[in-house]
């Protein structure tokens, strides 16, 4: 007897002020209200400084920024926790600033690839309903934090 069924997992769609971008939600650890981040002056533009998740600080980072672009704290922003999967000890979290709330979609092996301009930090672009989503690289954003010297 053979299985039919098509692999397929639920992605989040997570709003940025200029773009989306998509994530499974496994490499989601929580959504909550935007806090200003504390930092110092001498940091790089997409750093937003340490947040307070859980009775840890997390960094906050802008991922537009990171891409070049500006950061936007609109009225809508919040902050998405994501679980760092690079292994690098002391970053277990990272708060990525987004612009309302995500929304969930199913994400399977028939998602089709659009051509478009990708930033460093951006694997690919693909279709998702009306939308186009950028998949994010998120051990290269860890290594953004790591190589600027923000992970303690």
């Amino acid at each position: 007897m053979r299985d039919h069924r098509v692999s397929s997992l639920t992605g989040l769609l997570l709003p940025l002020g200029d773009r989306h971008l998509i994530l499974p939600n496994v490499a989601i650890a929580e959504l909550i209200d935007y806090q200003p981040g504390t930092f110092d002056l001498d940091t790089p533009p997409w750093y937003l400084g340490r947040v307070t998740w859980r009775d840890r600080h997390i960094p906050l980072l802008s991922f537009e920024s990171a891409c070049g672009q500006k950061t936007v704290i609109g009225e809508r922003a919040r902050i998405v926790v994501l679980n760092a999967l690079g292994g690098h000890a002391g970053l277990k979290f990272i708060g990525l600033l987004v612009q309302g709330i995500p929304r969930s979609c199913k994400l399977d092996s028939q998602l089709s690839y659009v051509d478009v301009p990708l930033c460093p930090l951006e694997k690919a672009a693909v279709q998702i309903a009306d939308q186009v989503a950028k998949v994010p690289d998120l051990p290269g954003l860890e290594a953004l934090l790591v190589e600027a010297g923000l992970v303690g």
